[in-house]
């Protein structure tokens, strides 16, 4: 029986949360520095709640005008003084509900920039064994803060994006082209059949890719998702 664990970026102003969940294994949620605030925190966090959904931050860089998709101009000190208070501002509202934050997912360049950079790699490290112990980190699959968090005893999660096309490096393909959204059911399917069957996925180009999914992540503003989901639950038997 093939595994699927899924999870999706949230409270992020698509409204999906509702519609979405109850296809979810976990969520990571929008905690003010690309967009969110208390009110759409707690909402997202209720709905996670009635639907047994486990909870993470999605901290970026602090950049509301860039919706946190570009690297921006701050210092290290700076930055990790913001994704704290980031991390914190939604850890407060889960203390309300008496739930633990489960785990943190870096959004946007944040999280892209950090596959392949050290300093950035370690800085996010560094917030979590300082301040967040026994909390998982969220990470692209074959990536190099995978590898460094595994050195410095960081709890990872390895995600693969469900609904984006990856390049031959094992970045995503832009959403400035047109095949960067996977919008089929079957291939969603086929992806993770691939990876959970065979170790790899196949390329933009069909070059074959080794990797390991811990959780699969799909995006609330895809096209269509839900119709997506609908089908692909349907191709898992039911089993998501």
């Amino acid at each position: 029986m093939i595994n699927v664990k899924l999870n999706a970026d949230l409270g992020e102003g698509a409204n999906i949360e509702k519609l979405i969940m109850p296809f979810l294994s976990s969520c990571s949620i929008a905690c003010g520095g690309h967009t969110g605030d208390a009110n759409s925190m707690s909402e997202a966090i209720q709905i996670a709640v009635e639907s047994n959904v486990k909870i993470g931050a999605h901290p970026s860089y602090p950049d509301k005008d860039g919706f946190g998709r570009i690297p921006i101009s701050i210092s290290n000190k700076d930055l990790t003084k913001s994704l704290i208070s980031q991390i914190n501002s939604l850890k407060q509202i889960l203390n309300d509900f008496q739930i633990n934050l489960d785990h943190i997912k870096p959004h946007g360049a944040l999280y892209n920039l950090s596959a392949k950079n050290y300093d950035l790699a370690m800085l996010l490290i560094e917030v979590i064994t300082q301040n967040y112990d026994g909390v998982y980190l969220y990470v692209p699959s074959g990536s190099l803060i995978e590898k460094l968090a595994l050195e410095n005893n960081v709890k990872t999660k390895k995600e693969v994006f469900l609904d984006r096309n990856y390049n031959d490096d094992n970045s995503l393909v832009s959403r400035d082209n047109e095949n960067a959204i996977i919008k089929s059911s079957k291939l969603m399917f086929d992806r993770i059949e691939n990876l959970t069957k065979n170790g790899f996925l196949l390329s933009v180009s069909g070059k074959k890719i080794n990797l390991q999914a811990d959780t699969f992540c799909i995006h609330g503003d895809s096209p269509n998702i839900v119709e997506y989901l609908n089908g692909l639950n349907d191709l898992c038997d039911g089993k998501i």
